[in-house]
């Protein structure tokens, strides 16, 4: 399913027009991602949480050239799903 297909799910689901569902759709992505950004957790009960995740530095390979390369540590979205959600997809 991509963003087209969500947006006409959500329209139908919600008896909402596909511009009402767009918008709302990008809304609810655009709060999620300034909560992480602000490094906070975006629990929806019975669905999962968004988290933020710190990977740490670490050795990798240049496939290209071979040689060993430092990977930086970075931060990273973590979505753990909810008990819900999870028995959904069984």
């Amino acid at each position: 399913m991509n963003k087209a297909d969500l947006i006409n799910a959500i329209a139908e689901e919600a008896g909402l027009s596909k511009v009402d569902s767009k918008k709302a759709l990008e809304a609810v992505v655009a709060s999620v991602s300034k909560a992480l950004a602000a490094g906070d957790k975006v629990s929806l009960v019975g669905f999962g949480t968004f988290s933020v995740a710190t990977r740490g530095a670490r050795k990798g390979i240049n496939p290209a050239t071979k040689k060993p390369i430092t990977i930086a540590a970075k931060k990273v979205a973590k979505f753990k799903a909810g008990a819900e959600l999870a028995g959904a997809i069984k």
